[in-house]
């Protein structure tokens, strides 16, 4: 007779449990309530799936902290054991790196930044991205488990994917002076190349994606709007994109495109964009548009300074706000937000800003969606795109391919 752990039960059941990993793994901390209104299974069925994960050493239970708990019986949460992986995110600025790490129980581990100049090289890049993970909550991170690395950068992604984790030195370059005899010199890493340096130094998958659009999914993950299945991001900054958050999940759209708010008219007859159409938002919502309509300050801390005692500087926040407002009315339109976050530098201005964006947005909403609107500020500040990579690599990361012993968690 056949062994029955390869029968149709068995593979139901194993079914089962990592439908409850993908969940914990996903979103983070759940209370049983939260679990079966996700997983759709039974309460008898969830009850035993989750007692076999936790005397496994997948999964483990946590009760609320007194100043949490409210009358009746405390709720405890579920969650994946804290040690069974950990997972990486950088985020690759213009002129920053930023590195955050997170544990598969949703549990921020630590964060860093460094600055460098923008003509920094991508393996320098790299280096200084290993450098700064080394260093993440005083060394304790421990590579050995580490199950992922997520990584956001500055623009498309089309020609950024995980191909080959081959050495790059042993890739030449045509060299027409060097003599028959003598090897060809190696190239230099292009960002085309981050995928396999990182592959490199950290020896396990690389996920990578546009960091505006991380930061979206980083703030519907632990952010502003953490918990909510449907988000709208914005980020004000020395450019101007975003991101969606659909069903819980980050929106990429074809050839990764989805996000680009910054390009969406905001004035028909305004000036020229980068990207060669006219009176794109990120023409009058940009750091650089916003000094250059102010005229007055050197640079952004100087201009928020001045706010809100300098009439200049309000006037061109409520022109910019108007702009902001009735462009995200238009998205808001289109896919039916739960909230709306705007961040980035300029999001800074505060008050100021938020008012006037507020009024155009719901100038424009359509009068049945406008009681729902749900205007937030971003809560993650730089650390946004390297948390939202990390995210990323929660979301889409095979599940645990085996479930730790209970003693090798101890």
């Amino acid at each position: 007779m056949a062994s029955d752990h390869q029968g149709p039960l068995a593979r139901l059941r194993r079914g089962h449990e990592e439908l409850v990993l993908r969940l914990l793994r996903t979103h983070g901390p759940l209370s049983r309530a939260e679990l079966g209104k996700l997983s759709g299974l039974s309460r008898t069925t969830l009850y035993d799936i989750v007692v076999a994960l936790m005397d496994g050493g997948a999964v483990v239970a946590t009760a609320p902290a007194p100043a949490e708990r409210r009358r009746g019986r405390p709720v405890e949460t579920l969650s994946l054991h804290p040690e069974a992986g950990q997972v990486i995110g950088v985020d690759f600025a213009r002129r920053a790196v930023h590195v955050a790490a997170v544990n598969v129980a949703h549990e921020v581990i630590g964060s860093a930044s460094e600055a460098h100049s923008a003509d920094l090289g991508w393996e320098a890049r790299a280096d200084l991205a290993e450098r700064l993970v080394a260093r993440l909550a005083g060394g304790s991170l421990r590579l050995g488990v580490l199950s992922g690395v997520g990584v956001g950068v500055v623009g498309p992604v089309d020609d950024l994917s995980e191909t080959s984790a081959d050495d790059l030195s042993a890739t030449p370059v045509d060299d027409p002076s060097a003599s028959p005899g003598k090897a060809k010199r190696p190239s230099a890493p292009t960002r085309a190349d981050l995928p396999v340096l990182l592959r490199k130094r950290f020896g396990v998958p690389v996920l990578v994606d546009n960091n505006t659009r991380l930061a979206a999914l980083a703030e519907a993950t632990w952010g502003a709007a953490a918990g909510v299945r449907d988000v709208l991001y914005l980020r004000l900054s020395h450019g101007v994109g975003g991101g969606l958050v659909t069903g819980g999940t980050l929106h990429r759209g074809a050839r990764g495109l989805s996000g680009e708010f910054g390009h969406i008219t905001a004035e028909p007859d305004g000036r020229r964009c980068s990207c060669g159409k006219d009176g794109c938002l990120e023409t009058v919502a940009s750091i650089g548009a916003v000094l250059e309509a102010h005229g007055g300050v050197p640079d952004l801390p100087a201009f928020l300074s001045a706010l809100p005692d300098d009439p200049a500087a309000v006037r061109v926040l409520e022109t910019v706000g108007a702009r902001v407002g009735t462009v995200l009315a238009a998205v808001c339109n289109a896919v039916g937000p739960d909230v709306t976050v705007l961040g980035g530098e300029l999001a800074e201005a505060g008050p100021v800003l938020f008012r006037s964006v507020e009024r155009a947005l719901l100038a424009h909403l359509m009068p049945i969606s406008r009681p729902r609107a749900d205007l937030r500020a971003a809560a993650l500040g730089e650390a946004g795109g390297a948390l939202g990579a990390i995210a990323l690599v929660l979301h889409e990361s095979p599940l645990l391919t085996h479930y730790p012993a209970p003693d090798s968690l101890e």
